[in-house]
């Protein structure tokens, strides 16, 4: 018999969220929230709507999922990436590793969802129409013109478009429409109907994921092969290609935490202080005072200070970038 399996993805940096954000602790595994870290979350969301869980992470961080898991008791299977190599290479890795009449739910690890009644509905509808042979994606009503995040233009079930982060202007436009999604980055489908459509629509990937899934150890993947295989989001592979994809409108509220904005928001929603004019400090009890400054926030680790507006959030992944490029440790 078939299963559902959440399949959580676990190898991002997070690196617009530096310097809480490193290579050795991403940000799903901050525990910044009362409710515990991103990843704890994603899994206790999703523990009573799947039947198994599997965990595709990396080589930096698969340890941190291991402890996490432990101190929760689940059993899971472990797909262990000795490379990045984008999100369909890791989401084909765990439709291998399922049987393949098994329903695959792929979620991030690092996303805030709020109103389970409507998310549950949403992933069991999206299981339903898994289970019929498509592959549906889970778009999210967009509530401002977000310019950070993927759009999906739809109607009823059907998705008509794929877009690109658009400017402010495409944005306004998009939500002034009304028929426009963000795109989660979540999907359900049956394990054998991805893998046949990315062996349509990208054969080298698959057979490049596939030489490189027969030679894992113990869910370990070689760093040789891994490296022969193409580097390329699902969604330019599959989602954007596929004549076999459906949409589910989900109407819970969403955040993927991507910047030091919406984890401001986010925060801001459980009660987390600010001062009068909106200044925000994160990592330490230490008395600060912010002075002709507004909708700041600091961010205070022991080895590095980040001060930003909040409205400038997606320039931090430039610093980050710039610390990679000389190769601090700062990164690490």
């Amino acid at each position: 018999m078939s299963k559902v399996i959440h399949v959580i993805l676990s190898g991002g940096v997070g690196s617009r969220l530096w310097p809480l954000s490193r290579k050795s602790n991403p940000k799903q595994y901050l525990k910044l929230f009362k409710e515990g870290s991103l990843f704890a979350m994603s899994v206790e969301r999703n523990r009573n709507l799947c039947d198994a869980l599997s965990v595709v992470g990396n080589v930096d961080n698969y340890t941190l999922s291991e402890e996490v898991l432990t101190e929760m008791k689940l059993p899971y299977t472990n797909i262990i990436e000795s490379t990045p190599r984008n999100t369909a290479a890791a989401i084909a890795f765990a439709a291998l590793a399922a049987d393949p009449s098994d329903i695959l739910l792929v979620t991030p690890s690092d996303h805030v969802i709020v109103g389970k009644e409507q998310y549950d509905q949403a992933i069991q509808e999206g299981i339903a129409k898994a289970r019929e042979g498509y592959i549906v994606t889970f778009g999210i009503q967009a509530t401002r013109p977000e310019t950070g995040f993927g759009y999906m233009e739809y109607r009823d079930d059907q998705v008509l478009s794929f877009r690109e982060k658009p400017n402010r202007e495409t944005a306004e436009d998009f939500l002034e429409r009304g028929n426009f999604l963000w795109n989660s980055g979540m999907f359900c489908f049956r394990a054998d109907t991805l893998l046949n459509e990315l062996q349509q629509y990208e054969p080298l990937v698959y057979s490049t994921v596939l030489t490189a899934w027969q030679h894992q150890h113990d869910g370990l993947l070689d760093e040789g092969l891994s490296k022969k295989i193409p580097s390329i989001s699902i969604d330019y592979a599959v989602m954007e290609r596929s004549k076999k994809i459906r949409v589910i409108p989900g109407h819970f509220e969403w955040s993927d935490l991507g910047s030091f904005e919406s984890l401001y928001d986010y925060l801001i929603s459980t009660g987390y202080p600010v001062d009068e004019n909106g200044n925000m400090l994160i990592g330490t009890d230490r008395y600060s005072a912010f002075v002709g400054l507004k909708n700041t926030i600091m961010v205070d680790t022991p080895d590095a200070l980040l001060f930003l507006q909040k409205e400038s959030s997606q320039d931090v992944k430039k610093v980050y970038n710039t610390l990679e490029k000389h190769q601090s440790k700062l990164i690490d």
